[in-house]
Formats: structure tokens, C-alpha cells, sequence
């Protein structure tokens, strides 16, 4: 397909979507016209009450979420406190295994007299 086939089914997509927002810009309207302003104003608060309990959800979501930033902060120290843990152990093992070392040393040194 050609760049100027893509553009033709692209724009025509694009009418279709104005298309269809026209009509229900005019239905809106057609309903505010003929007096059904109480429909729409209870169609409005139902929004707003929607809105609202989405907000409650978010803030709730949000303060788990600061939870869990706390909750990474605490690991990451106990991760820290873990790897000096594990050098203090890594140098104890080398000095381990080089005392070691010293006694077969000695041990094949007596061994030999």
C-alpha cells in the first residue's frame, strides 16, 4: 500500500470518529433542549459520585503504595547489614582455610623429620 492509500484510510477512520462524537454531542444537546435537564443532571451526579469513589481508591492505592517505598527502604538496610555479614564471614573462611594451610604445612614438616 502507498503512503497516500495509508493517509485516504487514516482521514476517513478520522471522519468516521467525528462522525460518531457529533452524534452524541447532538443527542446531548437534543436532551438539554427538551427539558430533560433533570436527566442530566442526575446523570452528572452519578458521575461525580463515581469520581469520587475512584478518588477514595487511588488514595487508598497511594498509601499502600508509600507502604511499600517504606517497606523497600527497610530491605535495602537489612540487604546492606547482609553483605557485611557475609564479608565478616568470607574473611573469617580465608583466614580459616590459610590456618589450615599452616597446620598440614607443620603436619608434613613433622612428618618428614
Amino acid at each position: 500500500m502507498s503512503f497516500a492509500t495509508i493517509a485516504n484510510l487514516l482521514t476517513m477512520v478520522m471522519c468516521i470518529a467525528v462522525l460518531i462524537q457529533s452524534q452524541r454531542v447532538k443527542r446531548a444537546l437534543d436532551t438539554i433542549r427538551h427539558g430533560n435537564l433533570g436527566q442530566v443532571v442526575a446523570a452528572l451526579d452519578q458521575s461525580t459520585v463515581q469520581a469520587r469513589i475512584v478518588l477514595s481508591e487511588l488514595k487508598g492505592t497511594l498509601s499502600f503504595g508509600s507502604g511499600q517505598v517504606a517497606a523497600a527502604a527497610d530491605a535495602r538496610a537489612v540487604l546492606d547489614e547482609l553483605r557485611v555479614m557475609i564479608d565478616i564471614a568470607d574473611a573469617s573462611a580465608e583466614r580459616l582455610v590459610a590456618a589450615a594451610s599452616a597446620n598440614r604445612a607443620v603436619d608434613v614438616a613433622e612428618d618428614a623429620l
